[in-house]
């Protein structure tokens, strides 16, 4: 149950990110479609956050606390685990500015351009690369190289992100 709701919280996450993404190009068009297009992106925004996200998130919560307890005991904890812990905790950080960004645009109000949100996005897939990687590869990669590693990624990111920009405005 807590991988299931591992992964319908980040196809939450993933997606509010991409209608925030929308919610802010339509800014840029003239009325009526304006109008239009971010009362239907706010209406999307409600439904997922709140009956997709926020629920997959509590319930993620609720399971991997009961594994934890299952695992351990809560006692002798190892360090793969309280790493994961802390990038699991990072996780609930973005999921709570997501949250931030998402009362501004029920609000009406767009605060970032849409290549800072498409960059926001890919925090979350910093979050999924490094926590699935602890829980697989667990005490079997060196933390130094899985810094590096998570490094790079982000990096190849940020790449990918700067040459699909270029791309779409030619």
């Amino acid at each position: 149950m807590h991988i299931i709701f591992v992964v319908t919280w980040f196809a939450g996450l993933f997606y509010i990110v991409r209608l925030f993404i929308y919610f802010a190009e339509a800014a840029e068009k003239p009325e009526p479609e304006k109008n239009i297009l971010q009362n239907q992106f706010k209406l999307m925004q409600k439904r997922l956050w709140y009956g997709i996200t926020w629920p997959s998130a509590m319930l993620t919560l609720i399971f991997g606390v009961w594994m934890l307890y299952l695992y351990s005991g809560f006692q002798n904890i190892p360090t793969w685990l309280w790493l994961k812990i802390a990038f699991v905790i990072g996780l609930f950080l973005y999921h709570f500015s997501c949250h931030k960004i998402f009362k501004q645009q029920q609000a009406g109000l767009v605060k970032q351009s849409s290549t800072q949100l498409r960059i926001w996005n890919e925090v979350a897939t910093l979050f999924l690369f490094a926590i699935v990687f602890l829980v697989v590869l667990k005490n079997s990669l060196d933390f130094i190289w899985g810094i590096v590693g998570l490094v790079l990624f982000g990096v190849i990111l940020m790449l990918a992100i700067r040459i699909y920009k270029r791309l779409r405005t030619k």
